[in-house]
């Protein structure tokens, strides 16, 4: 069951910590032994931290970071709550439907914050991951990172609009190249297909991703804040009724047996036979 009316995060349930100094609000997804896969819950509390920072006169730029060896794997399928149910599979689909558009709209509370928001990425950026860093205005990558839409290997659709962004970014063709395929690309060609800005060593990711958060915060804020909206407004003009869409899709296939079948055989290291059901 998704908690959609808690303000609070239980003592132990820390999905993101939120720190601010000095102009910047620091986002970090803090559950590294689980390569910090996602959940409901990290949506959940993303959004309501998310929802703090845009009110705070004194945040004028967000760093979104990652504790451990991998910014995020994806989406964590041993937490608990992880399936939604439904009485019939029609009811259990409309439920998918609607959980999924309660992601986006959490999603957006971030992606849509008047104060820029720069990702530090290093290791593993998956599926979920991937789509998390696409909605930071801008992107600093360690060389060792990885990024891959792994979601039609296990049949289910890209669902919180990361192939979307990628075709903003570097136009359809890749987007549907990365998201047909599921193939996975180093920190180079990410930086080459316009999907991170900067590629630094591991060793200098945080500071210069501070270094940058830093250098917008320091900007005057009116301005800062209207060039992101105005650039948003240009490049994110038909984003609203795409994941829409994106939803429906998701929806549809997280109730599929092909679903069922795809991270099944991830489980068992065979290769997926899918029927198209």
């Amino acid at each position: 069951m998704i908690d959609t009316i808690g303000n609070e995060v239980p003592e132990g349930e820390e999905r993101i910590r939120l720190e601010t100094a000095d102009g910047i609000a620091v986002l970090t997804l803090c559950r590294p032994d689980r390569l910090n896969g996602w959940t409901w819950e990290s949506t959940r509390q993303l959004g309501l931290l998310a929802d703090r920072i845009r009110f705070d006169p004194q945040v004028r730029a967000v760093l979104l970071r990652a504790e451990g060896r991998a910014f995020c794997a994806g989406i964590d399928v041993t937490a608990p709550g992880g399936a939604i149910t439904g009485a019939t599979a029609a009811e259990r689909t409309r439920n998918y439907y609607e959980g999924i558009r309660w992601v986006h709209e959490r999603f957006a509370v971030l992606s849509r914050l008047p104060q820029p928001v720069v990702a530090a990425v290093q290791g593993h950026c998956l599926g979920f991951g991937f789509e998390l860093a696409l909605m930071a205005d801008l992107r600093v990558a360690a060389e060792d990172a990885v990024f891959a839409l792994p979601e039609a290997q296990l049949g289910v659709a890209v669902d919180a609009g990361g192939d979307l962004r990628i075709a903003r970014e570097a136009g359809a063709g890749w987007a549907k190249f990365l998201a047909l395929t599921g193939r996975r690309i180093d920190a180079a060609t990410a930086h080459r297909l316009n999907l991170v800005q900067l590629v630094v060593p591991r060793a200098d990711l945080d500071t210069t991703a501070r270094a940058l958060a830093a250098e917008i915060a320091a900007n005057a804020p009116l301005a800062v804040q209207g060039i992101k909206r105005a650039v948003d407004a240009y490049a994110d003009a038909a984003l609203a009724p795409a994941l829409d869409r994106v939803a429906m899709t998701a929806a549809l296939t997280l109730t599929s047996e092909d679903c069922r079948e795809g991270y099944g055989a991830k489980a068992a290291r065979r290769p997926p036979h899918f029927s198209g059901g």
